[in-house]
């Protein structure tokens, strides 16, 4: 039996590395390879092993889940040069990255048993809890990873609205967030970012990994000088504006790459790569697209551009390595669950002509939520405990009420689908795979018809 599961479950990696390593003949050639990779990993049941098999054997692949995805990663500036990364080839990588880190997902989950967080407890600050939520590059070294200036953290919150942001662009990404490190006066090492709350800020890498993160990726470009350079000057550059006196940078809700007089996380980047390399690298290479006709929620929350720097795109920025990828297995089952409930809301929104429906309790938020801004903190914490979120100065009334709708829409969803999860697995000893999430969505929007929370027809 264990033969058996080697040569069937282990064996797909070579085949799939196989894959990866073709020579393509053309764009169509490697679109196919990618999605044939794609199924592989989507469509491994699980299920017909028992669980102690899969325990046993999760070492071996979780290793060989990072590894693909490492390698299929290096290919992509080989298969650039030769002209074939086309817009569906680029669709069907960040797919091949999403599924593969579902898969390892999964199987640290099972072999685990489990885990949840206690009520009241944090997640592990990001990069820590050692293995298996750590996973390194072996090109640098056995970790934790030491954190240079210049690096670029991609990172995943918890609450819904970090699942739409990961979801709101053409192509469904795993990540809400992203910094970049660099060092303060006193050499101390801090992350320079763009915040919904607060605009340009420049918080201790300290706080910045241990503010309830579920999923982090590090970043290092290969031309160390440049990232040095970038790190200096965006964190002068953010710095000047928070010094007393300074004008504080806002946050960007445009989305918008046009200007740098606003920042949205992703921008900040861009910037400060922008001015190290005097304008000669521009980040994202490949853009997320915002082109879904029906752009209700987009211009409720303010997202006037068509398309954008997302911060899923790093994946495939190959001048950057991935230095070390991190999972708090506690929590992955929960972003996973969320994740899923917004592919599906923005699916039914674009193909079901879905919108958001305030009613009077939203027009409430919405005008609380605007005058929370300029009063007291504790105001401001009753409004996110219904948004989800702080709100910021700069915040329309109107975005804060499709926000509070997204997260009052998704959060009942959410626990209907935990209770599932966890019957599933005091039943069978495994999650429900994104298959049967997906599925059990329809289900609710069927049985829920036109009206889903604040969504309706």
């Amino acid at each position: 039996m264990a033969y058996e599961f080697d040569d069937l479950l282990l064996g797909d990696f070579a085949h799939m590395r196989d894959l990866a390593e073709q020579q393509p003949r053309d764009a169509e050639d490697l679109l196919n390879n990618l999605k044939e990779i794609y199924r592989a990993i989507y469509f491994a049941d699980f299920a017909r092993y028992s669980v102690d098999q899969v325990r046993d054997a999760a070492p071996r692949l979780q290793r060989n889940i990072v590894e693909l995805r490492l390698h299929v990663r290096s290919q992509i500036p080989k298969w650039a040069a030769q002209g074939l990364i086309t817009r569906p080839v680029q669709s069907a990588l960040r797919d091949c990255f999403r599924a593969s880190r579902y898969g390892g997902d999964l199987i640290g989950e099972i072999a685990l048993g489990h885990p949840r967080l206690a009520p009241g407890q944090a997640t592990f600050a990001g990069f820590g809890g050692g293995e298996p939520n750590l996973l390194m590059n072996d090109a640098f070294g056995p970790g934790p990873p030491a954190f240079e200036p210049g690096d670029v953290i991609l990172q995943r919150g918890m609450i819904h609205n970090s699942a739409a942001i990961a979801r709101i662009g053409d192509v469904d990404s795993q990540f809400s967030h992203v910094g970049i490190v660099a060092l303060d006066k006193q050499g101390a090492p801090v992350v320079v970012e763009a915040l919904i709350e607060t605009g340009g800020s420049i918080t201790p890498l300290n706080q910045n990994l241990g503010h309830n993160l579920g999923r982090a990726v590090l970043f290092r470009h290969k031309d160390s000088a440049l990232a040095a350079r970038a790190s200096e000057l965006i964190y002068d550059y953010v710095g000047k504006s928070l010094e007393p006196g300074g004008r504080p940078i806002p946050y960007d809700f445009t989305m918008s790459l046009a200007h740098y007089d606003t920042l949205f996380c992703a921008k900040l980047i861009r910037l400060a790569y922008d001015l190290a390399s005097s304008g000669a690298v521009k980040l994202p290479p490949h853009k997320t697209l915002l082109n879904m006709k029906n752009r209700d929620f987009l211009s409720r929350i303010g997202v006037d551009a068509t398309e954008t720097f997302a911060p899923g795109d790093l994946e495939l920025a190959t001048d950057f390595d991935v230095v070390a990828e991190w999972r708090d297995f506690r929590v992955t089952s929960e972003l996973r669950i969320k994740d899923l409930i917004m592919t599906k809301l923005f699916e039914w929104m674009e193909s079901h002509g879905y919108r958001f429906r305030p009613d009077l309790a939203i027009g409430l938020i919405s005008v609380g939520g605007r005058i929370s801004t300029k009063i007291s903190k504790r105001a401001q914490e009753l409004v996110a405990s219904i948004t989800g979120g702080i709100v910021p100065p700069n915040m329309s009334g109107r975005a804060i009420g499709a926000v509070a709708m997204l997260h009052k829409t998704a959060e009942p969803i959410y626990r209907e689908l935990e209770k599932l999860e966890d019957e599933t697995i005091r039943n069978t000893g495994r999650q429900l795979h994104p298959r049967e999430v997906l599925a059990e969505l329809e289900r609710i929007r069927n049985r829920m018809g036109r009206r889903i929370g604040y969504l309706s027809k």
